[in-house]
């Protein structure tokens, strides 16, 4: 097994590797903060080009989870996982079966539920071999992706009334970069709701499928984030909006469901200077964890509809204040969401910083 190093893993708590040869997995578990509770975040399945990259995407997301979490008042930290593999020809239930078994080894400290080639089909697969999984409510069978869907939609509506001072969306454009279970929902609210919808995926079945449901405008995927439009909403990878993508963006407002649509600190400030409302994406996609805590409960609707729509709220607030003092909205919501860090009365169980190579999943 080769051993990962990042510079900037300093600030997690524990990341953690394994390669299981019986069933071809090759995985890393991020656990950034669990200062709020234990570390919940969903595994990604991609076929990264090199290990490298994986662990530089399980760092990222798991930040983001820290915040996202913290920013919607739940008792959660942030923590990630990714597999390196192609989800549509090298995901078999052996494999996820050992991802269970990994995930199983942190004893709790790191909950895994569904994201990016991932699906809750696929965690009741990895609860077969470790019970630290969220999100597939076995009776209900509930995805959490309309609920993700609905919480960007509501941010959507924060970002209208903050650059045109109206909620209304009828006649307003928006252009939706990926159309998979969340960008699908979110193209219907937005159709529902009398906005023109353009959309683009790599996968032709998705876009088929929201053509020939929601009747969008299809547009190419290497043109999406450059489509003339009120509201642009990445909702596939990140790193999307960098120097280059952000000078060709003809939008006013960036709301989507993708994580770390930031390729780098600086874009927030150049995403500003251009006058290009954005509404952070750990605070506008927290719906899907939002709900998956509700379900846990059994909270009734009244109560999960009360809290989905505090991200509206929420992305207003970071709205107003970035305006106000003439900053960047991602500034404002990592200050935010770090407010309520400190303000956490709850110490860190796990206060040692490692980067770990497990010794591999025993099958």
């Amino acid at each position: 097994m080769s051993k990962l190093t990042a510079q900037d893993s300093t600030e997690h708590e524990t990341v953690i590797t394994t390669k299981d040869a019986d069933s071809g997995l090759t995985a890393i578990i991020a656990i950034h903060n669990t200062q709020l509770g234990p570390a919940v975040g969903g595994c990604r399945m991609f076929p990264y080009a090199q290990e490298a990259h994986a662990l530089r995407d399980a760092l990222r997301l798991s930040r983001g989870m820290t915040y996202k979490s913290a920013l919607a008042g739940l008792p959660f930290g942030g923590g990630k996982s990714v597999i390196l593999g192609d989800p549509r020809r090298e995901k078999t239930p052996a494999l996820l079966r050992a991802m269970g078994a990994f995930v199983d080894m942190l004893a709790g400290r790191y909950i895994i539920a569904e994201d990016s080639g991932t699906s809750p089909d696929d965690m009741r697969v990895v609860a077969e071999t470790t019970r630290h999984v969220t999100g597939i409510n076995a009776q209900k069978r509930e995805d959490p992706s309309p609920a993700t869907a609905h919480g960007v939609f509501l941010g959507i509506i924060a970002g209208i009334r903050q650059v045109f001072g109206t909620e209304c969306l009828a006649g307003r454009s928006v252009a939706i970069q990926g159309l998979g279970h969340v960008g699908y929902h979110l193209a219907k609210n937005l159709t529902n709701a009398g906005a023109k919808v353009y959309g683009s995926d790599i996968n032709v079945d998705n876009l088929r499928r929201a053509k020939d449901d929601l009747g969008l405008t299809a547009v190419s995927p290497d043109e999406i984030l450059c489509q003339p439009c009120d509201v642009l909403a990445p909702c596939a990878m990140g790193a999307v909006l960098d120097e280059s993508s952000i000078a060709k963006l003809q939008t006013q407002i960036i709301a989507g469901a993708a994580n770390n649509q930031l390729a780098t600190t600086e874009d927030d400030e150049r995403l500003r200077a251009r006058n290009i409302v954005y509404c952070p994406d750990f605070a506008i996609n927290a719906g899907g964890i939002i709900d998956i805590h509700h379900q846990q409960h059994n909270a009734c609707s009244d109560t999960r509809a009360a809290a989905l729509e505090h991200i509206g709220h929420n992305v207003a607030n970071i709205l107003e204040r970035a305006q106000d003092r003439a900053v960047g909205t991602q500034q404002i919501a990592i200050a935010m969401a770090e407010e309520q860090l400190r303000a956490s009365s709850q110490t860190n169980p796990h206060d040692s910083k490692q980067l770990l190579c497990s010794p591999g999943v025993s099958r």
